[in-house]
């Protein structure tokens, strides 16, 4: 062998060893499952490096997902580690790979950076051949556009049943406060048969006075509890919500009332009288505290339901 020849040789293995051998005594290879592809499919891109064990390398490209325009990488699995002894370790990493296009196309070296050094792996080629269309049992003609039926549900948002119960449900809790909890009534609590409006007001009545509230100086709630009794015996009593009305309201929907009409002027004089007790801090005398009662007992007295007697059918002989 000439010394020219001998030279080339030598050159060569130099250049081989310095194309796989990287910073830190590392080597970068690369190849491919199938070096031809049929466009759309996946191959698998197999990368294999040698290195120190107590090395630590990267790839700068790994957060990219083509490999060139024209090349993409559908998915990264894991990386799968061996240990190969005398301190050194290899890596095997794989990239699923595409292409929607076809002809031959270059990967270059995909970089690899350890200990501050970069090796590259060796650069391939990859052939993606074109769909035969004409092959295509599944292609058919373009149907015409039809148009669709409306359907309701098409044009309601998703988990709209969701949202019907929620508004639902903030209905009936509404109902729930204004027919119940509103008026201090406890659905979930059995309730006693409440008395007759008459016999409910006279009860009231007796237990007010003998509360004793004007005789230890507590005319305000006295007469508070007076106008209280008098109010719910109305709502009750005429379906009027007198609960609610002020004083001269009352007063001038009862005188439309015929069964209030005659007994109207001691209901007037009960409310004035407790109006004044109330919003301007008066003190009655205790004669006025007892005329008071006693008009409240009249009035309910005075409109206490009458019983109408059976009618009893006529029998002809």
């Amino acid at each position: 062998m000439s010394q020219k020849v001998r030279y080339i040789v030598m050159t060569a293995i130099v250049l081989l060893a310095a194309s796989t051998a990287w910073g830190g005594n590392v080597t970068f290879k690369a190849r491919l499952d199938s070096a031809t592809l049929l466009m759309g499919k996946t191959t698998a891109l197999h990368l294999e490096i040698t290195q120190d064990k107590d090395a630590r390398g990267f790839f700068p490209t790994e957060q990219l997902d083509t490999l060139n325009a024209m090349v993409e990488i559908a998915e990264r699995p894991a990386a799968d580690t061996t240990d190969l002894g005398n301190n050194r370790i290899q890596i095997n990493r794989d990239l699923i790979i595409q292409s929607f296009d076809s002809g031959m196309w270059i990967i270059k070296p995909i970089p690899y950076v350890v200990n501050g050094d970069t090796a590259y792996c060796n650069q391939l080629t990859l052939k993606v051949h074109p769909v035969n269309v004409s092959q295509m049992k599944d292609i058919h003609d373009i149907k015409p556009v039809e148009d669709v039926p409306f359907n309701l549900f098409d044009w309601l948002p998703d988990y709209w049943w969701a949202w019907l119960l929620a508004l639902l449900l903030i209905g009936a809790g509404i109902w729930a406060y204004r027919k119940y909890y509103k008026k201090g009534i406890n659905p979930l609590k059995p309730t006693k048969k409440r008395l007759p409006p008459y016999e409910e007001a006279m009860i009231n009545l007796q237990n007010l006075k003998a509360a004793q509230l004007w005789q230890r100086g507590q005319e305000k709630e006295y007469f508070t509890g007076l106008t209280d009794i008098l109010r719910v015996y109305i709502d009750r009593r005429f379906h009027i919500n007198a609960v609610e009305m002020t004083s001269s309201q009352i007063i001038e929907t009862l005188k439309e009332n015929k069964e209030t009409k005659a007994v109207n002027e001691q209901l007037e004089m009960i409310l004035e009288v407790a109006d004044i007790v109330k919003f301007a801090n008066a003190r009655p005398l205790a004669d006025d505290n007892e005329v008071a009662y006693q008009r409240a007992v009249n009035f309910v007295e005075a409109t206490r339901p009458v019983e109408q007697p059976e009618k009893k059918e006529e029998v002809k002989k």
